[in-house]
């Protein structure tokens, strides 16, 4: 029952965050992307993933404050959240976050200020057929309100057939 209960409270949680692709692609952590004017239009939620897709061999991404940002100082970044070149990060907190690449790429560029918000916007149409649409307009892994429901009674009926 336990499990039960837990595995239903994770699934609520989850299909509610969005997966974004940082520069609107799967390989855009590069050069050459104006970071600033998609940022300016996305709206970014607390619990959302930040997919940031790049060569690992060539760039990295630091999160940093906004004085490191600013300046494109990787010195004393806050967090390398470089793993393996897909890596994503998620946003816990109503805040701006900032990330530069290090090495000198951030200077031609490679800087993205993301601006975080508390509160999701009112169901679109597309939620209320059970599927989130990604900040880039593609299909999220994670499912709408619809699946929610469908996680909730599926986690019932398992508890009253356990019972």
């Amino acid at each position: 029952m336990l499990v039960v209960l837990t595995t239903m409270v994770v699934t609520v949680h989850v299909v509610n965050a969005s997966l974004v692709y940082v520069g609107g692609g799967k390989e855009t952590w590069r050069p050459n992307v104006n970071f600033s004017e998609w940022s300016s239009r996305q709206n970014i939620f607390v619990g959302d993933w930040l997919y940031f897709g790049f060569d690992k061999k060539l760039y990295n991404v630091l999160e940093v404050n906004k004085t490191g940002y600013e300046g494109c100082n990787d010195m004393g970044f806050i967090k390398n959240i470089t793993k393996g070149g897909r890596d994503v990060f998620q946003v816990i907190e109503a805040k701006k976050y900032y990330f530069i690449n290090g090495g000198g790429y951030c200077l031609g560029g490679m800087k993205v200020a993301i601006n975080v918000e508390n509160l999701q916007p009112s169901p679109s149409p597309s939620l209320l057929t059970g599927v989130k649409q990604n900040k880039n307009g593609s299909p999220s892994k994670f499912g709408g309100h619809v699946v929610t429901v469908v996680a909730v009674l599926t986690g019932v009926l398992l508890a009253w057939a356990i019972l």
